[in-house]
């Protein structure tokens, strides 16, 4: 994902005026490009910038037509509705968030600690990140069938690298002998409780604060004693 979804900087794409080929041959322009030559990237940055300003609930197919510079009908193509839009978005955040936290290498560079510490700042990031913050002020229902009644993309996401993680901590002893995807989810429901309902019990609206630092470390700690082989 480009830097502009992480900071948008409040400007959307310009609409391209309309034109025509000579009769009989194929329009030239990118007003007539087919849906799928649209980068998906510029509708993403649009649908980013328009959430923040008015939030999921409020946002249209027409007001992100708009703001992308694009037919109601190559929105459509590719998404059945605002929601699916929003949740293409969360999920290409919250998976570029993830990869910058969890470890990555080779088995001897993968330790416990390593791992512990992606979990922790991997919470931060996104306890913190706007599109969350407005997510949950606006339209916190939007969440609720991930965390009621299926596993999204992202957490299928998330739980593949806590899974590899972990299995090289294993290899290198500093994970305790376990199935990997059993630890990765018990890690995760950890990570989402800090993530979700941490700021609600310290009073903390913006994700922020003492208090919260303060859990982030029992998290850590938590973590760390958890995923520790059982004879240290």
């Amino acid at each position: 994902m480009s830097q502009r979804i992480n900071t948008p900087d409040g400007t959307g794409p310009t609409p391209s005026g309309a034109a025509s080929g000579p009769a009989g041959a194929p329009a030239s322009g990118p007003e007539f490009r087919a849906a799928n030559a649209i980068p998906e990237e510029r509708i993403l940055e649009a649908a980013y910038r328009l959430l923040l300003t008015i939030g999921p609930q409020r946002m249209t197919m027409a007001d992100l037509a708009r703001q992308a510079g694009v037919s109601r009908a190559t929105l459509y193509r590719r998404w059945g509705s605002v929601r699916d839009v929003v949740a293409a978005l969360t999920t290409r955040v919250w998976v570029e968030l993830a990869e910058s936290a969890f470890p990555q290498g080779t088995h001897e560079d993968v330790t416990r600690a390593r791992l512990v510490d992606g979990v922790v700042t991997l919470i931060r990031a996104v306890r913190t990140h706007p599109l969350l913050r407005t997510i949950i002020e606006l339209d916190p229902d939007f969440l609720m069938p991930y965390l009621l009644k299926r596993r999204g993309t992202n957490t299928d996401h998330q739980l593949a690298l806590l899974e590899l993680a972990l299995a090289a901590g294993i290899a290198d002893g500093s994970v305790r002998e376990e199935e990997p995807a059993l630890l990765a989810r018990s890690v995760l429901l950890a990570a989402w409780s800090f993530t979700l309902t941490g700021p609600v019990l310290v009073g903390a609206a913006d994700g922020t604060g003492e208090q919260l630092d303060r859990l982030d470390e029992e998290l850590r700690l938590m973590l760390d004693r958890y995923l520790a082989p059982l004879d240290v």
